[in-house]
């Protein structure tokens, strides 16, 4: 399947593009000085995938991250040498361990170190096997997003033999896998260890035994059975699989892959893979080493134990246009990846957004937007924030948007979720966010005796400025109050605001809060703090 065509054909894109500074250029310019050395024709991009467990963001930022770079070498070379990327699972892999989150572990317990793709789907009936119902959410993730991707199979890539050159010439040259393997092994291990993995064909289950003999002329390995009977395997057509780390290094030089990326916990073994890659006849690609994301209490999210956000919950509560911003911004920083984040990366999104608009070519190519969306970057008119939104929820106790179109209509001066289609996307996620994840945290407190008096005083100047949608003029009163009552920072006058009216540690800008919900409403809500009310609630 071709890429699409680039959205920005611009010639001036492809000029900036020589000297953009964004990573997934820099990125680029290694494969374009790659294939200038080779002369290949073509650009091959790869991501990998586990179907151990469902996938999660972080199986996603592969492909999103590397969609950016390929981006980045289409402009580089004025989109005239052509690329693939190729999404592989490993769904031959045995499966180790029973997934935490499965219905019945105990109906999966006979299926232990089978493949992937042999083990049935715990979940429907829907699917052939686990491999393939994970690969399925995979690949439809993958295409809501629009991605344009070749999907790859490795129980498919073995069983038709497309494999079968590459798996030959490792039997050819076995010993030169074991000199690289063994010396990264412990002595136990180097015993037993062989880089192949015969499939029983007693149990179906992926045997980790060591060889008996492998004869390179006929291609086969021998080895004892569960049974103890001794076996001869041909290496080729689904027989047997590699272990993981030859298998890296076997898949790259089968598929001529140019660039791939990968999580931190691979960077030790990426010479092992580049030494077996380049012994079975390939070049290693070029690789971009990211740095791992972490669960809320800073623990490596894991597909089996199902502790990090999964893409359909980040989906629930915001668009995937702030998931793309989110992978996008320091790929090797490790980063949190829990609910807490997503408010933030929305409105950082839409402040990209609205800085692009005015911005020439060049600085274009470094704002993130460009990269998240491709080159296609909107421009939606969305001139609140998801935090304004958020807090107008809780203050309007609002169970739907239509309670928060009455506020934004006459803010916005009698707009619509019909004009304004973004701003109601937004105020739909706003409303589940807060619902799920920040009213069951809420948390009020009373004012100190310095709060309260600056609150009444708020409470009484607001009182001249009735029917008043001038969110910088509000602000400014705001600012003016906390400084008469001598708050020292002043931003413990906002914090006082947003802990005693909100029930919250942080929040928008007051004055755009007021403009918003409305100044009585807003006198009315002092007003019930300054009596106690919002501690009963």
């Amino acid at each position: 399947m071709s890429p699409a065509p680039l959205p920005v054909l611009d010639p001036a894109y492809f000029d900036a593009a020589q000297t953009a500074r964004a990573w997934p250029f820099e990125e680029a310019r290694k494969l374009v000085k790659r294939l200038e050395k080779t002369g290949k024709g073509e650009a091959v991009f790869e991501t990998g995938y586990g179907p151990s467990g469902l996938p999660h963001i972080g199986t996603f930022g592969e492909v999103a991250r590397t969609t950016m770079v390929r981006t980045a070498f289409r402009l580089l070379t004025r989109d005239e040498v052509p690329t693939r990327l190729i999404c592989f699972s490993d769904d031959m892999d045995g499966m180790r361990k029973i997934p935490e989150n499965v219905p019945s572990r105990e109906a999966m317990e006979p299926h232990l170190q089978k493949p992937l793709s042999a083990v049935p789907d715990p979940w429907t009936n829907e699917y052939a096997s686990f491999g393939d119902h994970n690969n399925a959410m995979l690949r439809r993730f993958l295409d809501t997003f629009g991605f344009n991707y070749e999907f790859a199979s490795a129980t498919d890539y073995y069983k038709s033999g497309k494999f079968d050159t590459v798996l030959r010439l490792a039997a050819e040259r076995y010993d030169d896998i074991m000199k690289v393997m063994l010396p990264s092994l412990g002595a136990e291990r180097q015993a037993t260890y062989s880089p192949f993995l015969p499939i029983s064909p007693i149990s179906g289950r992926v045997l980790y035994v060591p060889m008996k003999e492998v004869n390179a002329k006929d291609g086969t390995i021998t080895f004892d059975d569960e049974d103890g009977r001794e076996t001869t395997l041909p290496v080729t057509g689904g027989h047997v699989k590699m272990q993981w780390k030859p298998d890296f290094g076997m898949r790259w030089a089968a598929l001529g892959v140019d660039f791939e990326m990968f999580g931190k916990d691979h960077q030790t073994n990426a010479p092992i893979y580049d030494r077996i890659c380049a012994i079975l006849g390939g070049k290693p690609p070029e690789h971009y080493v990211y740095e791992l994301f972490l669960d809320s209490e800073g623990q490596k999210i894991s597909k089996s134990k199902g502790n990090g956000l999964t893409i359909d919950e980040w989906l629930r509560y915001a668009g995937n246009e702030s998931l793309g911003l989110y992978m996008f911004q320091k790929p090797r920083t490790a980063k949190r990846l829990h609910f807490d984040v997503i408010p933030r990366a929305v409105d950082e999104y839409y402040a990209f957004i609205a800085g692009y608009q005015d911005q020439d070519t060049a600085t274009r190519l470094e704002n993130p937007v460009f990269h998240v969306h491709y080159g296609a970057v909107p421009n939606p008119d969305v001139p609140l924030s998801f935090a304004l939104l958020l807090n107008l929820v809780a203050t309007a106790n609002a169970e739907d948007t239509k309670v928060l179109w009455g506020f934004i209509s006459r803010y916005l001066h009698g707009a619509t979720a019909q004009t304004h289609p973004e701003i109601d996307r937004l105020a739909g996620y706003a409303v589940r966010y807060f619902n799920d994840k920040v009213k069951p945290a809420k948390v009020y407190r009373a004012p100190t005796e310095q709060e309260r008096a600056a609150l009444q005083d708020l409470h009484d100047q607001l009182g001249a400025h009735e029917g008043s949608v001038d969110a910088t003029a509000l602000q400014n009163l705001v600012y003016e109050v906390g400084k008469a009552h001598q708050f020292e920072p002043l931003r413990d006058w906002f914090k006082a605001i947003y802990a005693v009216l909100l029930g919250e540690d942080q929040g928008p800008r007051f004055g755009s809060f007021i403009a918003l919900f409305g100044v009585a409403e807003t006198r009315k809500l002092i007003a019930d703090a300054l009596a106690g009310k919002m501690l009963e609630s």
